[in-house]
């Protein structure tokens, strides 16, 4: 049974949040197809962390699952506009958090930012044993 260290956890969380940020700062610097894709994919990575920090003893698979459905019904609610909703949007958390509007190439970078999350906590998990 696996069981993920709550501070490498809350690392690895405030890593993906840092570089999705800086993803959107360097905009101008990155080449199309990093700022259209990055930033998507490191907030799923992001998510990825955060569940492994909630589920601890969890395997790496069902961390991934529990994530990319989390990952789909944000963008799926980006589809719903009342004007609640639109206002928490247009917050800079709100929208970093639910986003804007939906893209299918959203669900694409999302699938790309966890299976990253799960690789990496493939290789590292096997150094371990």
């Amino acid at each position: 049974m696996m069981k993920r260290s709550l501070i490498w956890q809350a690392a690895l969380i405030f890593m993906a949040m840092a570089a999705g940020l800086s993803t959107r700062k360097m905009a101008a610097a990155l080449p199309d197809a990093v700022n259209m894709y990055a930033g998507d994919a490191l907030w799923a990575l992001m998510i990825f962390f955060g569940f492994g920090f909630l589920l601890r003893k969890a395997d790496t698979k069902t961390v991934g699952l529990i994530a990319l459905i989390c990952c789909y019904i944000i963008e799926c609610s980006q589809l719903y506009h009342a004007a609640w909703i639109d206002h928490i949007r247009a917050t800079a958390l709100g929208g970093l958090v639910l986003g804007y509007g939906f893209l299918w190439s959203d669900l694409l970078a999302y699938l790309l930012g966890i299976g990253a999350g799960i690789l990496f906590e493939g290789i590292i998990y096997k150094r371990k044993l």
